[in-house]
């Protein structure tokens, strides 16, 4: 199937890589790129950094969602509020909720869980596209969660059957048995890679690669490698500093890109580093490199 329309027919896109490799900017183009083709998206964000709302000019989300374009929407999340949320949801009763939020044993619970919080992530992402939103968004055709870095991405993935093998009744042990239940299922979720031409983060993307076979018998939809250095004129032997560290770079990027694709026979998209200000501007511009590379994937 064509990739970009693979990725615009799913619910659920998780975008993983090392840190620093550019995530949060593949999030952004890659919801630029499918809010152009008509569907509704929606971006989570976990990092309390706050990013994305950088990258698309709009004021900082503060837990709620904010309308970045035309079907393009996103949000700051906190997965502890998102289990509050749980608790309010469930109980209603607000002397019951007061004290169970104020309880020290509900605290200790939330923060030491194993899986826990990842888990309340990807629930509150299928409570939205089953249409539990607000009204602002009721139901958004695609929910892109821009993850945090490698090292964290599978055990993300496994948190839900992790918690639905440990609690198995109430609210808790129902919610991550749906939960697993949609991230199993290919036609509605999926993984987007981000690594740059370097052997740290080929390295752990190709260890991602691995484990998403191994443990969850699933490929990436994509991989994207970004800001990379494009290659400079043969003929220019000036000797400039500046030019010469430009060539190693390149020399790097080709060696990591060539590892990369022997062990990697899926859809591969090179983004160069392009001299952008980080803003719209940027997030458009990789977009239309996404779908041109992704096209001829």
């Amino acid at each position: 199937m064509d990739v970009l329309k693979r990725l615009q027919e799913l619910e659920l896109v998780v975008v993983t890589g090392k840190g620093g490799v550019g995530k949060s900017v593949v999030t952004a183009a890659l919801g630029r790129l499918l809010a152009a083709r008509g569907r509704k998206v929606l971006l989570f964000e976990v990092d309390p950094r706050e990013n994305l709302h950088q990258l698309l000019d709009t004021q900082p989300s503060g837990g709620e969602i904010i309308n970045a374009s035309p079907r393009l929407y996103l949000q700051h999340i906190e997965p502890r509020e998102l289990i509050d949320d749980l608790v309010r949801e469930k109980l209603k009763v607000k002397l019951l909720v007061n004290r169970v939020l104020a309880s020290p044993v509900h605290r200790h619970f939330t923060e030491g869980a194993p899986g826990l919080k990842e888990s309340a992530v990807f629930g509150r992402a299928l409570r939205m596209v089953e249409g539990h939103g607000p009204r602002i968004l009721r139901r958004p055709d695609v929910v892109i969660l821009d993850a945090p870095a490698t090292g964290h991405g599978v055990s993300w993935l496994a948190a839900p059957q992790l918690v639905a093998d440990v609690v198995r009744s109430g609210p808790i042990g129902h919610m991550a048995e749906l939960i697993s239940a949609f991230l199993g299922d290919p036609s509605r979720f999926g993984v987007v890679v981000v690594t740059t031409a370097e052997e740290m983060p080929v390295e752990e993307s190709l260890e991602l690669i691995s484990a998403l076979d191994e443990r969850f018998d699933r490929e990436p939809e994509a991989v994207i490698a970004n800001a990379l250095y494009p290659a400079l004129d043969e003929d220019d032997e000036s000797g400039d500093p500046a030019t010469t560290l430009w060539r190693d770079r390149r020399a790097i990027n080709v060696t990591q890109l060539e590892r990369l694709d022997a062990s990697w026979a899926g859809p591969l998209a090179e983004i160069p580093l392009l001299p952008i200000d980080p803003g719209p501007a940027h997030v458009g511009a990789i977009a239309r490199r996404i779908e041109t590379q992704l096209r001829s994937a």
